[in-house]
C-alpha cells in the first residue's frame, strides 16, 4: 500500500462503474482514472450541461475512454429512481457514492429532508438499494462511499436526523458523514450475513482542494468566507488528484476488506492511501441498524435479499 498511486490500478477492461458527482473535483478524477484503466464509466451528474462538459473534458484527456452521462439529482428521490431505471447495464461492478454537499445553509431536498443528510446519505442509500441487484450480479462488486475526516465532529442523532430541532451547518455535515460510515458498516454486515461477495468500503480525501469548500459561503453570498476558503485551499490542501487516491484504492485495490476505511497517510490530511482512523460510533451495530431502518422508511427503498 505504501506509495500507492493511480499506476497501481489494475486493468478494468469489461468492468462497469457508476460515479456520482462526477462532473468535477474528486468525482471527476475518480471517473477519469477508472476510464483510463478500461472501465466503462457512467457519470452521475445533477446538471446535464456540466455533465456533458465533463464527458468532453474526460474524453479529451483519455481518448480511449468509454463513458456515458446520466442525470442524477440525489436531492430528489424521483430522480434517483429514474437514474436507476434508465441505467442500461444489467451488471454493475462498482458504485462510487461520491457526490456531496458541505456546510451549506439550512435547506430541504425535493422530498423535504435536510439538505446535507438528504443528499449525502439518503440519496446514496436509495441509489445503492436500487442498484443492488445489478451489483450482486457482478462477482466481487464494490460499493465505495466517500465520507470525511470531519465525521469525527458529531455522531448522528437518531431522534433528529433532519436537524429540525437545531441546525449547525458543520454539525449537520459531520452527522451526514458519520451516516455514510454507519451505512457502510451495516451494508457490509448484511452482505456478509447473506454470503455475498460484494464489498462495501469507505474512503475520505483528507483536505483536498475542490469546489466543496466554497459552495456554502458562495450560496450565502459570504464573499470573505469564500475568499478565505479559496486561500486555504491554495496554501494547505492537496490537489483533487491526490484526494481521490483513497477512493480509487478502496474501489480497485486487491484485498480490500468489508467495512474498510481509507484516507491519506499524513495526519489523515494528505499523502498515499492507508487505513484511516474512524470515530467509534461509526462501528456501533445498534445505531447502524436503527439508521438503516429509518433510511428504508424515509426513502421507501428496501434492499431485497438483505432485509432482516
Amino acid at each position: 500500500m505504501a506509495g500507492w498511486t493511480t499506476t497501481d490500478i489494475p486493468d478494468l477492461t469489461g468492468r462497469v462503474a457508476v460515479v456520482t458527482g462526477a462532473n468535477s473535483g474528486l468525482g471527476y478524477v475518480t471517473a477519469r482514472e477508472l476510464a483510463r484503466r478500461g472501465a466503462r464509466v457512467v457519470l452521475g451528474c445533477r446538471s446535464e450541461a456540466r455533465g456533458r462538459q465533463a464527458v468532453e473534458r474526460l474524453v479529451g484527456e483519455v481518448p480511449q475512454a468509454s463513458v456515458e452521462l446520466g442525470r442524477l439529482d440525489l436531492g430528489d428521490l424521483a430522480s434517483v429512481r429514474e437514474f436507476a431505471d434508465r441505467l442500461p447495464h444489467d451488471r454493475l461492478d462498482l458504485l462510487v457514492n461520491n457526490a456531496g454537499l458541505m456546510a451549506v445553509p439550512y435547506g430541504t431536498t425535493a422530498d423535504g429532508f435536510e439538505t446535507q443528510f438528504g443528499v449525502n446519505h439518503l440519496g446514496h442509500f436509495a441509489l445503492t438499494g436500487l442498484l443492488l441487484p445489478r451489483l450482486l450480479a457482478a462477482p466481487g462488486a464494490r460499493i465505495v462511499t466517500v465520507s470525511s475526516m470531519m465525521h469525527a465532529l458529531a455522531n448522528i442523532d437518531i431522534r433528529d436526523l433532519d436537524s429540525r430541532r437545531r441546525y449547525g451547518r458543520w454539525i449537520a455535515y459531520a452527522r451526514s458523514k458519520s451516516a455514510n460510515l454507519l451505512f457502510t458498516h451495516e451494508l457490509a454486515r448484511r452482505l456478509a450475513a447473506q454470503g455475498a461477495d460484494a464489498v462495501a468500503a469507505a474512503a475520505h480525501p483528507g483536505y483536498a482542494a475542490t469546489d466543496l469548500q466554497t459552495a456554502g459561503p458562495r450560496a450565502e453570498g459570504r464573499r470573505a468566507a469564500e475568499w478565505m476558503m479559496k486561500a486555504a485551499n491554495r496554501l494547505f490542501a492537496q490537489p483533487a488528484g491526490a484526494g481521490a487516491l483513497p477512493t480509487l484504492y478502496a474501489a480497485t485495490a486487491p484485498g480490500v476488506r468489508p467495512d474498510s476505511y481509507f484516507g491519506p497517510s499524513f495526519a489523515m490530511w494528505r499523502g498515499a492511501p492507508v487505513p484511516s482512523r474512524r470515530a467509534p460510533w461509526t462501528v456501533d451495530d445498534a445505531v447502524s441498524r436503527r439508521l438503516w431502518q429509518q433510511s428504508v422508511r424515509l426513502t421507501g427503498v428496501s434492499y431485497d435479499g438483505l432485509e432482516e
